[in-house]
């Protein structure tokens, strides 16, 4: 899922598609304007009576018509620029955590409804903190840039990528069960680690736990996140 870019960082991939896509599809690109001869027949205007004012009367409605059509164009664009901002993180080219929780909740429908199987990612940065204080905030700032560069890159656009709070993260894989989530999460884990974050030529070491949790029907999106909260919890204390 992507949203609009307005960070400068790149490998933005569109974090809220399947909500935005419904609205793209009601949006149509502005139709030329038909001839005039045309016009005054669908208006069924007989040839004899096609006068000259009739002809510039016909003429200023079509520009009227075309001029509407174009500033309609123009509000629904603006209005899905203010949509899309309104969904992203103030800093991360991902979903903030209110729109994160819409999609979620959007994930725990279709397994209620249609049994389709969904699984939560939850990661958290270890001593963050320290890293802003030891080689200060824009390092802290490139740091979760390239951690959502990576999991943006590492996922599939079906799937939905969130920052849930200062350094901690939501990853919401479509069609996977606990058993391939945890194994993704691995992945994503894995090439986290073996690309940190370089600042100034150096790499800034940075520590996360993480852990899944496969949604259930019946869950509510503070439970679900709880749930993957705690297996991130039992997934650091057993050394994994």
């Amino acid at each position: 899922m992507k949203v609009e870019k307005t960070s400068p960082y790149s490998g933005v991939r569109a974090v809220g598609a399947a909500a935005y896509a419904r609205r793209a599809e009601a949006t149509q690109a502005v139709q030329p304007t038909p001839p005039i001869a045309a016009t005054a027949s669908v208006l069924g205007i007989p040839e004899d009576e096609f006068t000259p004012r009739v002809r510039d009367a016909i003429l200023t409605l079509m520009g009227e018509v075309d001029n509407l059509r174009h500033e309609l164009q123009a509000t629904r664009e603006r209005l899905e620029q203010a949509e899309r901002t309104a969904d992203q993180d103030h800093l991360l080219p991902l979903l903030n955590r209110r729109a994160f929780v819409r999609e979620l909740t959007r994930y725990i429908s279709f397994a209620g409804r249609y049994g389709t199987p969904a699984t939560l990612l939850y990661f958290d940065l270890d001593g963050f903190k320290q890293v802003n204080d030891t080689y200060g905030h824009a390092a802290g700032d490139a740091v979760l840039a390239h951690f959502a560069d990576t999991l943006l890159a590492q996922t599939r656009d079906s799937d939905v990528v969130g920052r849930l709070g200062g350094d901690e993260f939501g990853v919401l894989l479509a069609h996977a069960n606990l058993e391939q989530g945890r194994k993704k999460a691995d992945i994503l884990a894995e090439k986290l680690k073996s690309q940190p974050t370089m600042w100034h030529g150096q790499p800034i070491p940075m520590g996360f736990s993480y852990g899944a949790f496969e949604l259930k029907g019946d869950d509510t999106p503070d439970l679900a996140m709880a749930r993957a909260d705690e297996a991130m919890y039992a997934h650091k204390k057993n050394g994994r």
